[in-house]
């Protein structure tokens, strides 16, 4: 006869007994069962709050490096853990409404290094332990395979080893300085493209690292870090990130203008905005509030598939990805709003009268949200005196020839670049060609330069059309 459960009482007790490592490890499935049920219920809806990386290392969760492995491995094994759970018919309404925590448990204790029953879920597990050997055993017959990572591979598409790229902030850290720093550590070479992007071997873990915890470093895609680079702005311009959370390209940005000029950086969802803080301030730049003023650049990288990023966002882990929904009617609809939104997005950011450059950037593959979305918009852009100009001319990878002037559209491939992304840059008529500024714009005297400080505006709006002048819903934050 199964014992009955634990009161509250007694299980805190049992808790404060533990070791150091079993305490920071029960905290862990505990933490590790939030951030997968906010995975899969996001994944469920196809509207995804964030990816698996960005939930665990937000602010609120605590131990980071192993919260990471336990949802990571509870999703490569989940196809296998439901199949082994619905066999041994153990499961109850109790636990069906707290399955995120009953996935966690089983993967640590058949799989992991659970050995304590601290907790209801841990202690359910271990008292059905036999009964679920005993469906795994017979799931490894039933599929012919020799051992769990067999069945582990029948079950999961490939994953394409990428390098670790990182990004070094300039405004805490030379590029050499980080360099000797991280290659006491590993191998480290210099990106050919981007300056001041390291390239280190795959599966290199620096998230304890304190050149990363200290934001004289971020982790940080090439095609990512490529956005700010195409946009190329100069100390003391006003730039306008446009969807700026989580804040990796809007930090590149000042450091690429040295702390000196003004970055209005925006975010719809209020949830990001303390994401997009958290950023800014690690990386050390000025924040400070400033009335409006004329743009002269803006990014624009809008929500979007993220189908370019699938693997470094672990979207194969996903129930959705290997059930091979991602071509259904449901998706097609999706990218069919990202579309529409997109466009509005672009349209909107082309608008701005002082605007002299305009990035439009995704990390997706279709050409439905890329080439089709700046094809849509070219005649706007043109009665607007802007016109398609070729970012970083030394890369390779062009847009899809679907119209003319495409080959000056920028991709970057998911196989052979390991990430697939899409840039395209505008820029006014009648520019200075060694820097792509508008001449008749660069003496004006609306343009204050203001050194030594980078100021960024938080906005929350409801509209995209309001982003600048919503004022109820902006929020500001200064160090």
């Amino acid at each position: 006869m199964r014992p009955s459960a634990p009161s509250a009482a007694a299980n805190k007790a049992d808790i404060r007994r533990l070791s150091n490592a079993e305490r920071s490890a029960y905290f862990a499935r505990r933490e590790a069962a939030k951030v997968l049920r906010c995975v899969l219920q996001g994944d469920a809806r196809r509207r995804a709050v964030g990816s698996v990386k960005s939930l665990v290392y937000s602010p609120s969760v605590r131990n980071k490096r192993a919260t990471f492995a336990l949802v990571c491995q509870t999703l490569k094994h989940l196809p296998i853990i439901k199949k082994i759970l619905e066999d041994a018919h153990i499961v109850n309404s109790k636990w069906k409404r707290k399955e995120d925590l009953l996935f966690i448990a089983t993967y640590d204790v058949l799989f992991g290094q659970a050995k304590q029953s601290t907790g209801d879920a841990e202690e359910f597990i271990i008292h059905h332990k036999i009964k679920l050997q005993s469906a795994l055993e017979q799931l490894l017959s039933r599929k012919k395979v020799n051992g769990v990572d067999e069945l582990t591979a029948l079950y999961q598409k490939g994953d394409t080893p990428k390098p670790r790229y990182v990004r070094v902030n300039t405004l805490k850290l030379e590029t050499r300085s980080a360099m000797l720093e991280l290659g006491k550590l590993t191998k480290v070479q210099k990106d050919n493209l981007l300056p001041d992007l390291l390239i280190l071997p795959a599966g290199t873990d620096l998230h304890d690292h304190p050149l990363v915890l200290n934001g004289s470093v971020f982790m940080q895609g090439k095609a990512s870090c490529m956005v700010a680079a195409a946009l190329c702005p100069e100390p003391g311009w006003v730039v306008l990130d446009a969807c700026s959370a989580p804040g990796n390209k809007t930090v590149h940005l000042a450091a690429l203008m040295r702390d000196k000029g003004k970055i209005v950086a925006c975010e719809l969802n209020k949830q990001r905005v303390h994401r997009l803080e958290d950023t800014i301030r690690l990386s050390g730049a000025s924040s400070i509030l400033l009335p409006r003023l004329p743009v002269r650049a803006i990014l624009l990288d809008p929500s979007c598939s993220g189908s370019g990023t699938s693997t470094e966002r672990l979207d194969h882990l996903l129930p959705s990805y290997t059930t091979g929904h991602a071509a259904d009617g449901t998706e097609i609809a999706r990218l069919n709003k990202l579309a529409a939104f997109q466009k509005k997005a672009l349209t909107h950011a082309l608008s701005f009268p002082a605007v002299e450059r305009v990035v439009y950037s995704t990390c997706s593959v279709h050409q439905i949200e890329n080439e089709d979305v700046v094809q849509s918009i070219l005649p706007l852009a043109a009665s607007h005196g802007f016109r398609l100009a070729a970012p970083l001319p030394q890369w390779t990878h062009r847009g899809l020839p679907v119209f003319e002037g495409a080959e000056k559209l920028l991709r970057t491939d998911p196989v052979e670049d390991k990430e697939g992304f899409f840039i395209a840059l505008f820029v006014k008529e009648h520019v200075d060609r060694h820097r792509g500024i508008q001449s008749g714009l660069s003496t004006q005297k609306t343009n204050r330069r203001v050194s030594g400080s980078t100021k960024k505006r938080f906005v929350t709006g409801t509209k995209l059309s309001r982003l600048l002048f919503y004022s109820s819903g902006m929020q500001t934050k200064t160090t």
